[in-house]
Protein backbone atom coordinates (compact mmCIF):
# COMPACT_ATOMS: atom_id res chain seq x y z
CA UNK A 1 0.00 0.00 0.00
CA UNK A 2 2.38 2.75 -1.30
CA UNK A 3 -0.40 5.24 -2.25
CA UNK A 4 0.54 8.88 -3.33
CA UNK A 5 4.06 7.77 -2.93
CA UNK A 6 4.01 6.19 -6.14
CA UNK A 7 2.64 9.43 -8.10
CA UNK A 8 5.02 11.79 -6.89
CA UNK A 9 7.54 13.24 -9.05
CA UNK A 10 10.98 11.68 -9.30
CA UNK A 11 13.50 12.36 -7.53
CA UNK A 12 11.56 13.36 -5.05
CA UNK A 13 13.04 16.63 -2.71
CA UNK A 14 10.89 17.05 0.31
CA UNK A 15 11.39 18.91 3.47
CA UNK A 16 12.58 16.82 6.13
CA UNK A 17 10.96 16.95 9.85
CA UNK A 18 13.04 18.60 12.23
CA UNK A 19 12.01 18.77 16.48
CA UNK A 20 11.65 21.90 17.33
CA UNK A 21 11.76 23.64 13.69
CA UNK A 22 8.93 22.03 11.91
CA UNK A 23 6.33 23.26 13.06
CA UNK A 24 3.00 24.42 11.61
CA UNK A 25 4.01 28.17 11.29
CA UNK A 26 7.03 27.06 9.41
CA UNK A 27 5.63 24.40 7.62
CA UNK A 28 2.92 26.58 5.44
CA UNK A 29 5.75 29.41 5.26
CA UNK A 30 7.57 26.69 3.50
CA UNK A 31 3.87 25.47 1.21
CA UNK A 32 3.18 29.12 0.59
CA UNK A 33 6.42 29.93 -0.65
CA UNK A 34 7.69 26.45 -2.92
CA UNK A 35 5.82 23.92 -1.84
CA UNK A 36 8.26 20.55 -1.34
CA UNK A 37 7.24 17.29 -2.55
CA UNK A 38 6.14 15.95 0.39
CA UNK A 39 6.18 17.62 3.90
CA UNK A 40 6.49 15.75 7.39
CA UNK A 41 5.51 17.26 10.87
CA UNK A 42 7.98 17.18 13.58
CA UNK A 43 7.50 13.96 15.65
CA UNK A 44 5.06 13.30 18.16
CA UNK A 45 4.41 11.00 20.61
CA UNK A 46 2.14 7.75 20.36
CA UNK A 47 1.75 8.90 24.49
CA UNK A 48 0.93 11.88 24.00
CA UNK A 49 -1.81 11.36 21.02
CA UNK A 50 -3.14 8.71 23.41
CA UNK A 51 -2.91 10.27 26.73
CA UNK A 52 -2.01 13.74 26.74
CA UNK A 53 -3.32 16.98 26.99
CA UNK A 54 -4.47 19.50 23.80
CA UNK A 55 -1.17 21.25 23.74
CA UNK A 56 0.78 18.07 23.64
CA UNK A 57 -0.89 17.75 19.95
CA UNK A 58 -0.11 20.51 18.30
CA UNK A 59 2.31 19.15 15.97
CA UNK A 60 -0.64 17.55 14.12
CA UNK A 61 -2.29 20.73 13.38
CA UNK A 62 -1.39 21.05 9.86
CA UNK A 63 -2.86 23.31 6.77
CA UNK A 64 -4.55 21.81 3.50
CA UNK A 65 -1.58 23.91 1.28
CA UNK A 66 1.03 21.62 3.02
CA UNK A 67 -0.40 18.48 0.97
CA UNK A 68 0.86 15.76 0.85
CA UNK A 69 1.44 15.50 4.66
CA UNK A 70 2.89 13.14 6.54
CA UNK A 71 2.84 12.55 10.51
CA UNK A 72 5.70 11.68 12.35
CA UNK A 73 4.85 9.52 15.22
CA UNK A 74 7.97 8.37 17.55
CA UNK A 75 7.36 5.43 20.46
CA UNK A 76 8.00 1.70 21.47
CA UNK A 77 4.43 0.60 22.11
CA UNK A 78 2.75 -1.22 18.97
CA UNK A 79 0.01 -0.91 21.22
CA UNK A 80 0.28 2.59 21.35
CA UNK A 81 0.90 2.75 17.34
CA UNK A 82 -2.18 1.21 16.53
CA UNK A 83 -4.17 3.99 18.75
CA UNK A 84 -2.36 6.49 17.29
CA UNK A 85 -2.75 5.10 13.79
CA UNK A 86 -6.45 5.80 13.77
CA UNK A 87 -5.98 9.05 15.21
CA UNK A 88 -3.38 10.47 11.85
CA UNK A 89 -6.08 8.71 9.73
CA UNK A 90 -8.65 10.52 11.31
CA UNK A 91 -7.38 13.97 11.06
CA UNK A 92 -6.80 13.69 7.17
CA UNK A 93 -3.12 13.12 7.10
CA UNK A 94 -1.91 11.68 3.81
CA UNK A 95 1.12 9.10 5.39
CA UNK A 96 1.70 8.15 8.63
CA UNK A 97 6.42 8.17 9.39
CA UNK A 98 7.55 6.07 12.20
CA UNK A 99 10.46 7.62 13.89
CA UNK A 100 13.38 5.10 14.37
CA UNK A 101 16.19 7.64 14.14
CA UNK A 102 16.20 10.48 16.58
CA UNK A 103 19.27 10.42 18.10
CA UNK A 104 18.28 12.59 21.34
CA UNK A 105 19.36 10.76 24.55
CA UNK A 106 15.64 11.71 26.43
CA UNK A 107 14.21 9.32 23.32
CA UNK A 108 16.46 6.94 22.92
CA UNK A 109 17.07 5.89 26.45
CA UNK A 110 13.55 5.04 26.53
CA UNK A 111 13.62 2.38 23.74
CA UNK A 112 12.47 4.87 21.16
CA UNK A 113 13.49 6.43 17.69
CA UNK A 114 17.06 5.26 16.94
CA UNK A 115 17.19 2.48 19.71
CA UNK A 116 14.56 0.43 17.64
CA UNK A 117 17.78 0.05 15.64
CA UNK A 118 19.24 -2.50 18.42
CA UNK A 119 15.60 -3.99 18.49
CA UNK A 120 14.47 -5.40 15.07
CA UNK A 121 11.91 -7.64 15.85
CA UNK A 122 10.07 -4.43 18.21
CA UNK A 123 10.55 -2.24 15.00
CA UNK A 124 8.85 -4.76 12.99
CA UNK A 125 5.92 -4.91 15.77
CA UNK A 126 5.78 -1.81 15.64
CA UNK A 127 5.43 -1.64 11.60
CA UNK A 128 2.33 -4.07 11.86
CA UNK A 129 1.04 -2.52 14.62
CA UNK A 130 0.53 1.14 12.89
CA UNK A 131 -0.45 -0.99 9.59
CA UNK A 132 -3.53 -2.92 11.42
CA UNK A 133 -4.44 0.23 12.78
CA UNK A 134 -4.90 2.17 9.31
CA UNK A 135 -6.65 -1.00 8.12
CA UNK A 136 -9.14 -1.00 10.99
CA UNK A 137 -9.87 2.51 11.12
CA UNK A 138 -10.34 2.22 7.42
CA UNK A 139 -12.69 -0.63 7.88
CA UNK A 140 -14.96 1.85 10.09
CA UNK A 141 -13.45 1.46 13.28
CA UNK A 142 -13.97 4.76 15.53
CA UNK A 143 -11.21 5.50 17.56
CA UNK A 144 -13.43 5.16 20.46
CA UNK A 145 -13.59 1.08 19.61
CA UNK A 146 -9.68 1.39 18.93
CA UNK A 147 -9.05 2.57 23.18
CA UNK A 148 -9.26 5.86 23.09
CA UNK A 149 -11.00 7.50 26.15
CA UNK A 150 -14.01 10.27 25.30
CA UNK A 151 -11.83 13.41 26.54
CA UNK A 152 -9.27 12.57 23.68
CA UNK A 153 -12.14 11.19 20.91
CA UNK A 154 -13.61 14.97 21.92
CA UNK A 155 -10.13 16.34 21.62
CA UNK A 156 -9.10 15.01 18.14
CA UNK A 157 -12.89 16.48 17.05
CA UNK A 158 -11.66 19.29 18.51
CA UNK A 159 -8.49 19.74 16.09
CA UNK A 160 -10.17 18.46 13.14
CA UNK A 161 -12.97 21.46 13.70
CA UNK A 162 -9.91 24.11 13.95
CA UNK A 163 -7.99 22.94 11.63
CA UNK A 164 -8.52 22.21 7.89
CA UNK A 165 -11.52 18.89 7.68
CA UNK A 166 -10.21 15.83 7.19
CA UNK A 167 -11.44 13.91 4.17
CA UNK A 168 -14.78 12.41 4.43
CA UNK A 169 -13.90 8.96 2.71
CA UNK A 170 -12.21 6.12 4.64
CA UNK A 171 -8.84 5.83 2.81
CA UNK A 172 -5.92 3.56 3.75
CA UNK A 173 -2.87 5.65 4.07
CA UNK A 174 1.02 4.33 3.47
CA UNK A 175 3.53 3.77 6.36
CA UNK A 176 7.02 4.65 5.98
CA UNK A 177 10.11 4.79 8.48
CA UNK A 178 12.61 7.62 8.59
CA UNK A 179 16.29 6.14 10.44
CA UNK A 180 19.65 6.40 11.13
CA UNK A 181 22.89 3.99 9.96
CA UNK A 182 23.08 2.17 12.91
CA UNK A 183 23.34 3.08 16.68
CA UNK A 184 27.03 2.87 17.62
CA UNK A 185 28.42 1.50 14.06
CA UNK A 186 27.12 1.64 11.00
CA UNK A 187 25.00 -1.62 10.09
CA UNK A 188 22.72 -0.31 7.56
CA UNK A 189 22.82 -3.00 5.47
CA UNK A 190 21.17 -5.49 7.76
CA UNK A 191 19.03 -2.76 9.30
CA UNK A 192 17.68 -1.72 6.16
CA UNK A 193 17.47 -5.44 5.13
CA UNK A 194 15.17 -5.82 8.30
CA UNK A 195 12.60 -2.60 7.64
CA UNK A 196 12.41 -3.59 3.53
CA UNK A 197 10.78 -6.61 5.15
CA UNK A 198 7.60 -4.95 6.23
CA UNK A 199 7.67 -3.43 2.90
CA UNK A 200 7.21 -0.14 4.08
CA UNK A 201 5.92 2.63 1.39
CA UNK A 202 8.91 4.66 2.13
CA UNK A 203 12.28 4.72 3.82
CA UNK A 204 14.24 7.70 4.95
CA UNK A 205 17.90 7.23 6.01
CA UNK A 206 19.89 9.92 7.53
CA UNK A 207 23.92 9.44 6.86
CA UNK A 208 25.01 8.93 10.10
CA UNK A 209 24.72 6.75 13.40
CA UNK A 210 23.19 7.85 16.25
CA UNK A 211 26.37 8.21 18.12
CA UNK A 212 27.32 10.51 16.10
CA UNK A 213 24.70 13.20 16.66
CA UNK A 214 25.03 15.58 14.22
CA UNK A 215 28.73 15.68 14.24
CA UNK A 216 31.10 15.06 11.12
CA UNK A 217 29.95 14.72 7.82
CA UNK A 218 26.78 12.17 6.62
CA UNK A 219 28.26 9.11 5.09
CA UNK A 220 26.25 9.40 1.44
CA UNK A 221 28.33 6.03 0.32
CA UNK A 222 26.27 3.79 3.07
CA UNK A 223 23.06 6.22 1.90
CA UNK A 224 23.56 4.45 -1.43
CA UNK A 225 24.10 1.23 -0.48
CA UNK A 226 20.64 1.22 1.42
CA UNK A 227 19.23 2.94 -1.91
CA UNK A 228 20.78 -0.42 -3.68
CA UNK A 229 18.65 -3.01 -1.43
CA UNK A 230 15.70 -0.61 -1.64
CA UNK A 231 15.45 -1.14 -5.78
CA UNK A 232 13.44 -3.22 -7.10
CA UNK A 233 11.27 -3.72 -4.15
CA UNK A 234 8.76 -1.04 -4.36
CA UNK A 235 9.94 0.99 -1.43
CA UNK A 236 11.58 4.26 -2.08
CA UNK A 237 14.81 4.95 -0.64
CA UNK A 238 15.69 8.76 0.35
CA UNK A 239 18.42 10.23 1.78
CA UNK A 240 19.06 12.94 4.37
CA UNK A 241 22.15 14.45 5.69
CA UNK A 242 24.34 17.67 4.87
CA UNK A 243 21.81 19.40 2.24
CA UNK A 244 22.15 22.81 2.24
CA UNK A 245 21.75 24.02 -1.45
CA UNK A 246 20.02 22.26 -4.81
CA UNK A 247 23.50 21.34 -5.96
CA UNK A 248 23.94 19.43 -3.11
CA UNK A 249 20.47 18.04 -3.69
CA UNK A 250 21.46 16.77 -7.23
CA UNK A 251 24.87 15.81 -6.91
CA UNK A 252 23.90 13.37 -3.66
CA UNK A 253 20.56 12.40 -6.41
CA UNK A 254 23.18 11.52 -8.95
CA UNK A 255 25.84 9.56 -7.34
CA UNK A 256 23.68 7.68 -4.25
CA UNK A 257 21.01 6.41 -6.82
CA UNK A 258 18.16 7.26 -4.21
CA UNK A 259 14.56 7.84 -5.31
CA UNK A 260 14.65 11.23 -3.44
CA UNK A 261 16.03 13.31 -0.87
CA UNK A 262 14.69 14.68 2.71
CA UNK A 263 16.03 18.55 2.73
CA UNK A 264 16.62 19.99 6.22
CA UNK A 265 19.22 22.38 7.25
CA UNK A 266 19.39 24.07 3.62
CA UNK A 267 15.32 25.43 4.61
CA UNK A 268 16.45 27.36 7.32
CA UNK A 269 15.54 30.55 7.29
CA UNK A 270 14.93 30.18 3.09
CA UNK A 271 11.01 28.99 2.67
CA UNK A 272 11.93 29.58 -0.92
CA UNK A 273 14.12 26.70 -1.16
CA UNK A 274 11.87 23.86 -3.15
CA UNK A 275 11.27 26.66 -5.97
CA UNK A 276 14.19 25.09 -7.91
CA UNK A 277 12.85 21.03 -7.60
CA UNK A 278 12.44 21.12 -11.14
CA UNK A 279 15.29 23.08 -12.30
CA UNK A 280 17.19 20.09 -10.08
CA UNK A 281 15.02 17.23 -11.35
CA UNK A 282 15.86 18.36 -14.62
CA UNK A 283 19.93 18.71 -13.88
CA UNK A 284 19.66 14.90 -12.17
CA UNK A 285 18.10 13.96 -16.09
CA UNK A 286 21.42 15.67 -17.76
CA UNK A 287 18.76 17.99 -19.25
CA UNK A 288 19.82 20.78 -17.15
CA UNK A 289 23.67 21.64 -17.13
CA UNK A 290 23.53 23.87 -14.32
CA UNK A 291 21.42 25.39 -11.40
CA UNK A 292 20.73 28.77 -10.72
CA UNK A 293 22.73 30.87 -8.15
CA UNK A 294 20.73 33.32 -8.05
CA UNK A 295 21.01 35.16 -4.28
CA UNK A 296 17.89 36.05 -2.82
CA UNK A 297 17.52 39.64 -2.19
CA UNK A 298 17.27 41.14 1.03
CA UNK A 299 13.72 42.24 0.53
CA UNK A 300 12.72 39.51 -0.13
CA UNK A 301 13.98 37.69 3.03
CA UNK A 302 12.12 40.62 5.33
CA UNK A 303 9.05 40.41 3.56
CA UNK A 304 9.30 36.05 4.24
CA UNK A 305 10.56 36.72 7.81
CA UNK A 306 7.67 39.13 8.31
CA UNK A 307 4.99 36.61 6.76
CA UNK A 308 6.52 33.81 9.15
CA UNK A 309 5.96 36.04 12.21
CA UNK A 310 3.03 36.58 11.24
CA UNK A 311 1.66 33.04 11.02
CA UNK A 312 3.41 31.77 14.32
CA UNK A 313 1.40 34.64 16.38
CA UNK A 314 -1.94 33.40 14.48
CA UNK A 315 -0.89 29.46 14.48
CA UNK A 316 0.60 28.63 17.25
CA UNK A 317 -0.19 31.92 20.11
CA UNK A 318 1.66 33.46 22.43
CA UNK A 319 5.04 31.88 22.67
CA UNK A 320 7.34 34.48 20.40
CA UNK A 321 10.58 33.29 22.09
CA UNK A 322 10.11 30.15 20.02
CA UNK A 323 10.42 32.09 16.76
CA UNK A 324 13.56 33.88 17.48
CA UNK A 325 15.61 31.28 16.30
CA UNK A 326 14.03 31.06 12.78
CA UNK A 327 14.26 35.07 13.10
CA UNK A 328 18.01 34.64 13.10
CA UNK A 329 18.28 32.29 10.60
CA UNK A 330 16.76 34.75 7.74
CA UNK A 331 19.30 36.86 9.20
CA UNK A 332 22.30 35.65 7.20
CA UNK A 333 24.22 36.23 3.97
CA UNK A 334 23.81 40.60 3.68
CA UNK A 335 25.36 42.94 4.83
CA UNK A 336 25.09 44.38 8.69
CA UNK A 337 23.22 40.90 8.52
CA UNK A 338 24.90 39.86 12.25
CA UNK A 339 23.37 43.99 14.21
CA UNK A 340 20.14 42.69 12.78
CA UNK A 341 20.09 39.10 14.07
CA UNK A 342 21.27 40.99 17.30
CA UNK A 343 17.74 43.19 17.96
CA UNK A 344 15.53 40.00 15.90
CA UNK A 345 16.57 37.62 19.06
CA UNK A 346 15.14 40.11 21.39
CA UNK A 347 11.82 40.49 19.56
CA UNK A 348 8.93 39.23 20.98
CA UNK A 349 6.43 40.17 19.05
CA UNK A 350 5.90 40.19 15.21
CA UNK A 351 5.31 44.44 15.78
CA UNK A 352 8.65 44.07 16.98
CA UNK A 353 9.73 42.38 14.14
CA UNK A 354 7.82 44.71 11.48
CA UNK A 355 9.77 47.70 13.58
CA UNK A 356 12.78 46.15 13.37
CA UNK A 357 12.51 45.70 10.07
CA UNK A 358 11.29 48.69 9.09
CA UNK A 359 14.00 50.94 10.74
CA UNK A 360 16.86 48.42 9.27
CA UNK A 361 15.18 49.13 5.89
CA UNK A 362 15.32 53.30 6.41
CA UNK A 363 18.77 53.23 7.69
CA UNK A 364 19.77 51.34 4.72
CA UNK A 365 17.34 52.62 1.58
CA UNK A 366 16.05 49.24 1.22
CA UNK A 367 12.62 48.98 -0.78
CA UNK A 368 10.33 45.90 0.71
CA UNK A 369 6.73 44.98 -0.97
CA UNK A 370 3.78 43.26 -0.27
CA UNK A 371 2.60 41.33 1.82
CA UNK A 372 4.24 43.51 4.68
CA UNK A 373 1.55 45.49 5.91
CA UNK A 374 1.25 48.94 4.23
CA UNK A 375 2.70 51.15 6.79
CA UNK A 376 6.02 49.20 6.81
CA UNK A 377 6.18 48.79 3.12
CA UNK A 378 5.75 52.99 3.12
CA UNK A 379 8.35 53.11 5.41
CA UNK A 380 10.27 51.05 3.30
CA UNK A 381 10.13 52.52 -0.16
Amino acid sequence: MNGFWRTLPSPIIGLAPMDGVTDAAFRLTVALHARPDITFTEFTSVGDICFGAEGRMESLLYDPRERPIIAQLYGKDPALFYRAAHVVCELGFDGLDINMGCPSRNVASSGSGAALIKTPELAHEIIRAARQGIADWTAGQTLKAAGLKDGKVAMVEQMKAKASPALSNRRPIPVSVKTRLGYDRIVIDEWVTHLLAERPAAITVHGRTLEQMYRGAADWEAIARAAALARETGTRLLGNGDLVSMTDVVRRIRESGVDGVLVGRGTLGAPWFFSGNDAARQACAGTAPTLSTDTVSRAKRFEAMLQHARLFEEVMGARFPRMRKHLAWYCKGFPHAAALRAQMVRASSSADVERIVREFCETAMLSVTAPVPAALAAACD
